[in-house]
């Protein structure tokens, strides 16, 4: 299994610093989220810090971006990083899109179908030599001239992954993407008989084999360096289940399980405004089916129960100040649990 951790996204100042010592307490990875500040600009720092970690976004948001900008950017610090950037992608919701992006919304899946395939006609034309002509509904991209031709870079095109939730994106990750990254709200067995059923549908459809496909996350941690901090991170993963769980988008990981009432009460307690009530209905028990949990001595054991076998990367952040030796530590440990191992029936 391989382990990144996040990098400062409000101080750049701090993020060379942050990215030398992830590499040197052997984290295979650093990650960016596209929250309150933009995604691309620390990695592009930390590509030019580090030499051997991986630089991927954890996501960004597709649609308010053309495919050629994210081209852009994506191969420059693929590039400077001599081929260590992964592009995580994700749609967002139709809500933020429309309001907070100010950009039409149509069904997601198609056009993140769409946006995976111009990228990889993008990236041939540049690399490649291609004639430049990709031609769909949502996306066309017929025009590179070689004043606007970068240089080529003489590596393997970056990988990329997209976020999934539903049945119908795990299934679009199968067909056009080299990984999924899975929903924080999404237990080991939603992930055994849902994700892995529709991804590899999706990989059939392409005529595709596992072989080099990655599934990222797909749950929570909630660890420290003692009982305290583990319960204060627990209380915080039971609010993010309450928070995604009203959602009745998001009922079918309740159901594996026979939660469907407390999926149906979250939700009318949602629309009754009681967000600060709805946390103290998810039971330690639920809040465990989420995420692993224990403190640093013990995480290890806890993240093989919960994602070995049914992740390939996970993400995991030590608190501030912690002795770098334990790091290396808990990351060894992390590190030798075996990472996805696919049905075969």
């Amino acid at each position: 299994m391989r382990v990144d951790t996040s990098l400062p996204e409000d101080d750049w100042q701090a993020v060379t610093a942050a990215a030398k010592t992830a590499e040197a307490v052997g984290f295979d990875g650093v990650r960016t989220n596209e929250l309150r500040h933009d995604p691309f600009a620390p990695l592009v720092l930390a590509a030019v810090a580090t030499e051997r970690v991986r630089l991927s976004t954890s996501i960004v948001v597709a649609f308010p971006r053309s495919p050629m900008v994210v081209a852009n950017i994506s191969r420059d610090i693929h590039a400077a990083s001599n081929g260590r950037f992964h592009l995580g992608l994700g749609s967002q919701v139709k809500g933020h899109n429309e309001r907070r992006f100010s950009v039409p919304w149509t069904p997601p899946q198609p056009r993140m179908r769409e946006y995976g395939e111009s990228l990889r006609a993008i990236w041939a034309a540049w690399e490649d030599g291609e004639k430049l002509r990709y031609e769909g509904k949502h996306y066309s991209f017929t025009l590179m001239t070689p004043e606007f031709m970068p240089k080529k870079t003489g590596l393997p095109m970056f990988g990329m992954s997209v976020a999934a939730v539903g049945e119908a994106m795990m299934r679009l990750a199968g067909t056009t993407y080299d990984g999924v990254r899975l929903h924080g709200f999404c237990t080991r067995r939603y992930t055994e008989q849902v994700a892995f059923r529709n991804v590899a549908e999706g990989l059939r459809q392409a005529g595709r084999t596992t072989e080099g496909f990655e599934v990222v996350g797909g749950g929570f941690i909630a660890t420290g360096p003692d009982e305290a901090t583990v319960k204060e991170r627990m209380d915080w993963v039971r609010y993010r289940v309450a928070f995604y769980g009203s959602t009745r988008t998001y009922h079918g990981v309740f159901a594996v399980h026979g939660l469907e009432e407390l999926g149906l009460k979250l939700h009318k307690m949602s629309l009754a405004g009681e967000w600060d009530k709805m946390a103290a209905e998810v039971s330690d028990d639920v809040v465990r089916l989420f995420a692993a949990v224990g403190t640093y001595d013990t995480i290890a054991d806890a993240i093989a129960e919960r994602f070995g076998g049914v992740a390939d990367w996970i993400s995991f952040d030590f608190a501030p100040g912690t002795d770098l030796d334990q790091q290396r530590e808990v990351l060894s440990k992390i590190k030798a649990i075996p990472g996805v191992s696919w049905p075969t029936a």
